[in-house]
């Protein structure tokens, strides 16, 4: 279908097979795994987390401003069809998103039974290198400012301490 979780604000869907365009839109808080997405999804994406397990179309994370989606890129052609204007694409390498991205695939092929994820899953650390992190700008930013916020509330605490 198209459309599916536009402006989802929390919960988990697991769908087994391709959804059409504009998946995930709007979402401020849901998370998803699917197989493939059409075009336009994750646009305008401020929250919650999706994976997607195979290919993608065109104009993905347009707009997307927080949340953060993984995307396994089998072919080395995401860049191609990502709306880089608002995101960077990293490689998934943090210990937190690694356990994350992993948990989630776990919970989808639960789910659903998918032979993309059970393959996988029984390849991880083959597979895992082809995952990329869409990670929007401005949330690396929040993220950024909220930890310089964090060490100076810890700083000036020590100094009020008898």
């Amino acid at each position: 279908g198209n459309v599916l979780l536009y402006g989802a604000t929390s919960g988990e869907t697991y769908i087994y097979g391709k959804v059409g365009g504009r998946f995930a839109i709007r979402n401020s808080g849901a998370l998803a795994v699917v197989e493939s997405v059409g075009a336009h999804c994750c646009e305008y994406i401020t929250g919650g987390r999706v994976v997607v397990l195979g290919t993608t179309g065109i104009n993905f994370a347009a707009g997307m401003s927080g949340g953060l989606a993984y995307v396994y890129d089998e072919d080395n052609l995401f860049d191609s069809k990502c709306n880089l204007h608002s995101v960077d694409i990293e490689s998934v390498s943090a210990n937190e998103d690694i356990k994350d991205l992993k948990q989630m695939i776990e919970k989808y092929y639960f789910y659903t039974t998918s032979e993309t994820a059970k393959f996988i899953l029984a390849n991880w650390d083959n597979c895992l290198p082809k995952f990329v992190k869409v990670f929007p700008m401005e949330y690396r930013k929040v993220l950024g400012q909220m930890a310089k916020e964090d060490a100076e509330l810890k700083r000036t605490q020590r100094n009020y301490r008898c």
